[in-house]
């Protein structure tokens, strides 16, 4: 699997969804705003770095602005940006 060579985003700032941004980094680093942090943001980290982690990136800088999203719709928007910005080998 490839690296992340470009900066990418998937999903939208609707409610109920999350708005995640990948970009190139030495080091792997997540940044979440959530309507719900106070209650569930433990939550919404832990999913974005299992999918992280599961998608082989180990170096990128992510952001993500949830606005209520389930824990799979957040892994599928992490997901789909990592693949639209990660080498193709």
């Amino acid at each position: 699997m490839g690296g992340i060579i470009k900066s990418a985003s998937a999903g939208t700032l609707e409610s109920s969804d999350a708005f995640v941004e990948i970009f190139p980094a030495e080091e792997l680093s997540v940044e979440i705003s959530s309507i719900v942090m106070e209650r569930f943001g433990e939550a919404i980290e832990k999913a974005v770095r299992e999918q992280l982690s599961e998608c082989g990136v180990a170096a990128a800088r992510v952001r993500v602005a949830d606005r209520g999203a389930l824990d799979c719709v957040i892994k599928a928007r992490v997901e789909t940006a990592v693949r639209r910005a990660e080498a193709k080998e």
